[in-house]
């Protein structure tokens, strides 16, 4: 079979990532496609990182053995983690920690707490789980795959984007930094957060830095919910997510304006590229309360990873033929 071309652009989602992770390993198992380059928020970032080393030391085998080992290594440190489920959660299956009472209690101190003043040495259990399995040389001699991580400036409040040659342990942190659990990532005297806020993920850099017009979106957080928050828990979880789809819209909405002018014969076709937008994305993600992005258990990180294959597989047996020929996003609807 002929394998196409696309690039991922990976949303951030703690724990949640696993559901990318499972995506990963569905695209690089198959023989039907082919990745160029990545772009990645926070855990989408990790992501990237990893599978961009595991390429490097043993083609699309050796991505999938390195993530499959990383996100072990993550759900081996989150057993010391304070946030864990109840035994009621566990007993009813419920992946939520809103019960737990060490999570409910971060909740509440995060208000008034900073991490300056909770976590003062700034201990973030990921740096030696990222610097034994992301090689950052490796990526900047890869050829094959680009990789793109967005952190926020936290002074300009601007997305700052980390390419090949400018990953590093520190940028990876910076684009998974969550404010209320860390300290700002300092990065040549300049702080930085969560990527998320100004870029989740971004898409300009697939389109300014490789020649591939088909970029397919593994989305993790909701854009829609068809359900008005009730409970003060709901309505923080619901503004956490329209805000960090805020800026992939606006990306979209940017896409389907020069795509437009493009169909329009208002931009040359030599110049500006026709990008094709896709999405891989489930809606077995929708009960899963924001709380559970903290929840490492192995056993939850493999159920999100199942998701995410199944979902990937899904979406190459009905769209593999659109890849080249056109969107399989309705980004007219989707911005509307």
């Amino acid at each position: 079979m002929n394998r196409k071309t696309i690039n991922l652009a990976l949303q951030g989602g703690g724990a949640h990532g696993a559901f990318t992770w499972g995506v990963i390993t569905a695209l690089l198992s198959s023989d039907r496609v082919s990745i160029r380059g990545i772009t990645g928020t926070s855990a989408g970032a990790m992501n990237a990182a990893v599978l961009a080393s595991g390429y490097m030391a043993g083609g699309e085998a050796g991505a999938i053995e390195r993530l499959e080992a990383f996100w072990r290594d993550v759900s081996d440190a989150a057993r010391y983690s304070p946030f864990q489920r109840t035994l009621l959660d566990r007993a009813f299956g419920n992946w939520s920690l809103d019960a737990s009472p060490t999570y409910l209690a971060y909740d509440l101190a995060s208000r008034f707490i900073s991490p300056a003043f909770s976590n003062p040495l700034d201990i973030n259990p990921l740096r030696p789980i990222v610097e034994a399995y992301v090689d950052f040389e490796a990526i900047g001699r890869c050829e094959d795959i680009c990789v793109f991580v967005a952190a926020t400036n936290v002074w300009t409040g601007k997305a700052r984007i980390f390419g090949a040659g400018e990953l590093t342990v520190d940028a990876i942190l910076a684009s998974a930094c969550v404010p209320e659990l860390f300290s700002p990532v300092f990065i040549d005297g300049v702080p930085y957060w969560d990527g998320g806020f100004m870029g989740n993920p971004p898409l300009y850099p697939l389109f300014y830095n490789t020649d591939v017009p088909d970029t397919v979106i593994v989305q993790i957080n909701p854009i829609e919910r068809r359900r008005t928050p009730v409970t003060a828990r709901e309505i923080v979880n619901r503004v956490n997510e329209i805000t960090f789809n805020s800026s992939l819209l606006k990306e979209l909405r940017a896409v389907r304006f020069v795509t437009r002018l493009i169909e329009d014969g208002k931009l040359d076709r030599d110049e500006y590229m026709r990008v094709r937008m896709h999405r891989i994305a489930s809606d077995e993600l929708l009960p899963l309360s924001a709380s559970s992005k903290l929840n490492g258990e192995w056993a939850f990180l493999r159920h999100l990873h199942g998701i995410g294959e199944r979902a990937a597989t899904l979406w190459l047996d009905a769209h593999y033929d659109d890849i080249g020929e056109r969107d399989t996003i309705d980004l007219g609807s989707e911005i509307a």
